[in-house]
């Protein structure tokens, strides 16, 4: 924990990126170091208007930058989208439980993306890139619904040229400059070849996908401790008192965001 956990750091928005029509990369630089670990969360607060979740989608190995992706949602959302260079932000946390990368050592990772969920998987891809010589390899499949709605363009291009790294895409609806994939996210994975004994697999997006992603992920034998999930659901205040993010048993602000499909299968309505 950054200091105190109520009072927000301040951060002066020094960049903002143009990912898709609806949505938009923040980076910003706090007063003072900040430092997360990938999966976890930040509250975001913008003075007179209110604050919201986010995810970053920066490396958890730097603290002096951090970055967060936000698709356009409603009032907050709206307000940040017409943020400037030089404004300030404030941001506090981290908070909840991120992904546990120690548990991916030696193993082939497979990630399921759709949409904004890129955003805490970009950040979870540059801890891995930093840890590679631990894994065997890494997959990455990401859908959109659109060429123009695929993020992260240029960040694409460079994973490809990792070694170790893969990365493979689906749009919904193709324009005519389209040479991959069409097709829900889900049909990328008839195209893995995985080992699946030896394998993780992460997933992160609209619930809709998350569903089916982890049912086609269960039918490919992937045992459910070995399905990780973010699920950033009605998260509010991030400190486990309002009880918007309840999930069944769990507060998944406090809990999560990161669940094995194991832990939170029997827990009611978890995909709404």
């Amino acid at each position: 924990m950054n200091g105190n956990l109520y009072k927000p750091l301040k951060s002066e928005l020094i960049k903002v990126i143009n990912e898709s029509p609806l949505i938009k990369t923040f980076v910003l630089v706090p007063e003072e170091a900040f430092s997360f670990a990938t999966g976890q969360f930040i509250e975001v607060t913008i003075d007179g208007m209110g604050e919201a979740p986010f995810t970053p989608s920066s490396s958890p190995l730097k603290s002096d930058q951090l970055e967060i992706t936000v698709m356009k949602t409603g009032y907050v959302t709206d307000h940040m989208h017409n943020m400037q260079p030089g404004e300030k932000m404030g941001i506090r946390g981290p908070y909840g439980r991120g992904y546990p990368v120690e548990k991916f050592y030696d193993k082939e990772v497979l990630i399921l993306g759709g949409g904004c969920g890129f955003a805490p998987i970009r950040s979870l891809l540059y801890n891995l890139i930093a840890i590679s010589d631990k894994l065997r390899k890494v997959t990455l499949c990401y859908g959109s619904k659109t060429p123009e709605d695929c993020v992260y363009k240029p960040y694409v291009e460079e994973l490809r040229q990792t070694p170790k790294f893969e990365v493979l895409r689906s749009v919904d609806q193709p324009d005519e400059n389209w040479t991959e994939r069409v097709g829900v996210v889900t049909v990328l994975l008839d195209d893995v070849e995985m080992d699946i004994n030896n394998s993780v697999a992460v997933v992160c997006g609209p619930p809709i996908m998350m569903k089916f992603g982890t049912m086609k992920l269960l039918e490919m034998g992937y045992p459910e401790s070995d399905i990780f999930l973010s699920m950033e659901k009605n998260m509010s205040c991030g400190l486990g008192k309002c009880g918007h993010c309840m999930m069944g048993k769990y507060l998944v602000c406090k809990d999560g965001p990161v669940f094995t499909y194991d832990e939170i299968k029997d827990q009611p309505h978890i995909w709404n």
